[in-house]
Parts: structure tokens; sequence; C-alpha cells
């Protein structure tokens, strides 16, 4: 089986993370520049193997686009282009930097490294993964 790999995207970072082989389940894989994400996937690509891949939709709480999705919209195109074989996935990404937030405020980790942003879109993207595979299982055509 092949891997999926999760993005949360940012101007700044983008927080990934990914499925073991088995996709069983979902690990961080920490964070890249949107400038770099290219070239860091196809480094990836050379050794392991890409299902699909997810990318957290950004929302308002009424289910409209938020004012990044433009943003998204672009790292999107910028996949498509790049790798026109993976399929690609979006998936509603609402509330995942707060849970992000949360599990690691309970993690135990020291303040400082609590408070790294970086972290914090790492973490985000495992949370978006994670609800993807649950969705999968549930409704297993999405």
């Amino acid at each position: 089986m092949a891997r999926i790999i999760a993005f949360d995207y940012g101007t700044k970072r983008i927080g990934i993370a990914v499925t073991d082989p088995l996709q069983i389940i979902a690990t961080g894989l920490g964070t890249v520049h949107p400038k770099d994400v290219v070239v860091y996937l196809k480094k990836y690509l050379l050794t392991e193997s890409v299902e699909c891949f997810v990318v957290g939709e950004p929302k308002q709480m009424d289910g409209t686009a938020s004012q990044s999705a433009p943003h998204v919209k672009g790292f999107v195109t910028t996949l498509k282009k790049n790798f026109p074989g993976i399929p690609i996935y979006r998936l509603d990404e609402r509330f995942t930097s707060k849970m992000a937030s949360a599990a690691i405020a309970g993690s135990g980790l020291k303040r400082s490294d609590r408070q790294r942003k970086d972290l914090v879109d790492t973490v985000a993207a495992t949370i978006i993964l994670q609800s993807y595979m649950e969705h999968q299982k549930n409704h297993p055509l999405y």
C-alpha cells in the first residue's frame, strides 16, 4: 500500500503529515516553506509511494471560503501541475489549529516548545490526515 500525505497550508509554513504504508497511523513530518514544498515532495517521492494528497480547506464558521482560500487554491494548482498522477482531496480544516494547540498544551512539553508555530502546523496536518482516514473508513468512496 502507498502512503497518504496531508497538508496544513499557510503562507509562511506548510505543515505536513503522512501515513505509514498500511495507512493505519498518521505521523507529522514537519513543516516546509511554501516555496520549498515541490522540491521537498519530489525528494520524498523518490523513496516513498504516495496514493493521494489531502489538503486542508480553510472555511469560515458558516462554511464559506476563508480569506486564505485563494492561497490554498494556488497550492492545489501547484500540486496538480507538479504531481499530475496523484489525486488530491480537500478536507474541511476548521478548528484543526485550535485542536492542535490543545493537544500540544496537554502533551507535557515545556512552554517554549508548546508555543512553536511549526509544531502547531505539523500537528494540524496530522489531525487533517487522521480526519481523512476516519472519513475513509466510514465512507470509502470519498
